[in-house]
């Protein structure tokens, strides 16, 4: 599949296109309610406050009482998004998120903004490497760590009636643009954005970007790599991950997470019962975050093309 990655800055920020996607599901369906933790200077939706009050709500800093007015919503006829930064909610209100909406069969979009390094300066209490795990062990949810602005605008539209949890995690800004205009995303369906025999890397968010520029570095030793941005990583391609597997062998993953429970778990366990196969994992090494700038911190975590080409070189085909 062709794709538009060059690492420039990319045509709108994240933040952008969640208030122009917003705008749209609003327009066209009055039922679409927007909740924030008070949060709106940060991904700037403050405009859509002003211009639908009737439908755009700030909660305040109260992360779990905001899950629980979105489920009183959602009773009403309305379906909710609600957003704040990642560990807030994630798991600082993870309780109402499993009970009020997961276990009492409701339906809420959750936009959990900056996780992994992408925090930088609000340092490690910020810094949620765990939410991925947390989620993923939440039955029926859909997690998507989103790897480019019009991915995230996209999943916001696909997921407006979809049951029980949905949480998208989504960077502000800074996020590359790779997928060409007019792609089609599905739940549950990865996609292949290079193609390669030697060896797969399948990441996620903001890694999917650092996977092509790892496939360039390996291209250059004559290692051709094919990357794959998993796109959800529950449910997860099982079918493309097996696919990978036979004709690669080896699997590198990279996340922005930690490394337990994250993308790397996901593809290891199913890989296990079905097809074992090596898999080698860079994301956050089960450590605390800290206070950096993000091309420092993915120096500190290891989150670099670097990084991935050296795992791969270990595991690609001879």
């Amino acid at each position: 599949m062709e794709n538009r990655y060059t690492g420039e800055k990319p045509e709108l920020e994240v933040a952008q296109v969640i208030n122009k996607t917003l705008r749209e599901l609003i327009k066209e369906d009055s039922r679409v309610v927007y909740l924030d933790a008070d949060l709106m200077g940060s991904l700037k939706t403050h405009d859509l406050w002003h211009e639908f009050p009737d439908n755009v709500f700030n909660t305040g800093i109260q992360e779990a009482n905001m899950i629980g007015v979105a489920c009183g919503m959602y009773l009403n006829g309305m379906k909710p998004y609600v957003h704040s930064f990642a560990p807030f909610v994630s798991r600082r209100a993870f309780d109402q998120v499993f009970l009020s909406i997961a276990y009492a069969k409701k339906s809420v979009r959750i936009i959990a903004s900056d996780a992994g390094i992408m925090a930088t300066h609000n340092g490690g209490t910020h810094m949620c490497f765990e939410d991925i795990a947390m989620m993923r062990s939440v039955p029926e949810a859909c997690v998507v760590d989103v790897s480019d602005p019009m991915m995230c605008g996209e999943f916001l539209k696909l997921t407006k009636e979809r049951p029980g949890v949905t949480f998208i995690r989504a960077p502000r800004r800074d996020l590359p643009d790779i997928y060409l205009p007019g792609t089609v995303f599905e739940e549950g369906k990865g996609k292949i954005l290079r193609e390669g025999n030697d060896v797969t890397l399948i990441g996620c968010g903001i890694m999917v970007g650092t996977c092509l520029q790892a496939a360039g570095i390996l291209a250059q030793e004559g290692i051709e790599a094919r990357v794959v941005d998993i796109v959800t990583i529950k449910p997860l391609d099982q079918e493309l991950v097996l696919e990978c597997a036979m004709k690669t062998g080896g699997i590198v993953t990279a996340e922005n997470a930690n490394v337990i429970g994250g993308l790397g778990s996901a593809v290891s366990e199913y890989l296990a019962e079905v097809h074992p196969t090596r898999v080698l994992r860079v994301g956050i090494e089960d450590i605390f975050g800290r206070v950096g700038v993000e091309s420092g911190l993915r120096e500190a975590y290891g989150l670099t093309p670097e990084k991935i080409a050296s795992k791969a070189r270990k595991i690609a085909k001879q």
